[in-house]
């Protein structure tokens, strides 16, 4: 393997765990994370920000993630190497025999 792929590939799978971590903090009824310090609305800083900031970090990790991942392909398979089968570049032609079985049911009725 290539370095630069392997380390796409490492950063691909701590982005993924991280996203994991990052929505398994998040509570869909608004819970979550920003609750546990504390329900106070007048409170400066608190949950809303909390809340914000978790929401655009899972925006920006999946993106990431993503693009990551888009850009592996171009470094696994780099210039434009052909991964066409050799039977589609090989330039001599070949038969393919057909081989028909008989139906004993089909003999016997005739």
């Amino acid at each position: 393997m290539n370095d630069i792929f392997t380390i796409i590939l490492f950063s691909i799978i701590f982005l993924s765990f991280l996203l994991i971590l990052v929505i398994m903090v998040q509570n869909p009824k608004g819970g979550g994370l920003s609750s546990s310090f504390g329900g106070d609305s007048q409170q400066m800083g608190g949950v809303k920000k909390t809340t914000d900031f978790l929401d655009n970090s899972t925006w920006f990790i999946a993106c990431a993630l993503l693009i990551l991942i888009l850009f592996s392909n171009i470094t696994l398979n780099p210039g434009n190497k052909s991964s066409d089968s050799e039977l589609l570049n090989n330039d001599n032609d070949f038969e393919i025999e057909e081989i028909l079985e008989n139906n004993d049911s089909e003999n016997e009725s005739e």
